[in-house]
């Protein structure tokens, strides 16, 4: 069974994507590394979600964990 992912923040983190790179978000909420992934789920059942930069651009990855459209922020951090 998988706990439910911890608050990392109620905002989104903007973040440069670099074009053709692979980022992992933490789904989790526990990394010291947000919004990436640095192993804290381990154990917890929840596992980072892969993240490849179709452009370089920035992205607003999403801070509170509840995103339906993981790994990307889709305003649901308002209803927190």
């Amino acid at each position: 069974m998988s706990e439910s992912p911890t608050i990392a923040q109620k905002a989104p983190y903007p973040i440069e994507v670099t074009e053709g790179k692979t980022y992992f978000w933490c789904a989790c909420g526990k990394s010291k590394r947000q919004p990436f992934c640095d192993g804290s789920h381990k154990g917890s059942g929840i596992e980072p979600v892969k993240f490849s930069a179709e452009a370089s651009k920035k992205v607003f990855f999403c801070g509170c964990k509840h995103s339906a459209n993981a790994p990307l922020c889709d305003g649901g951090h308002s209803k927190l």
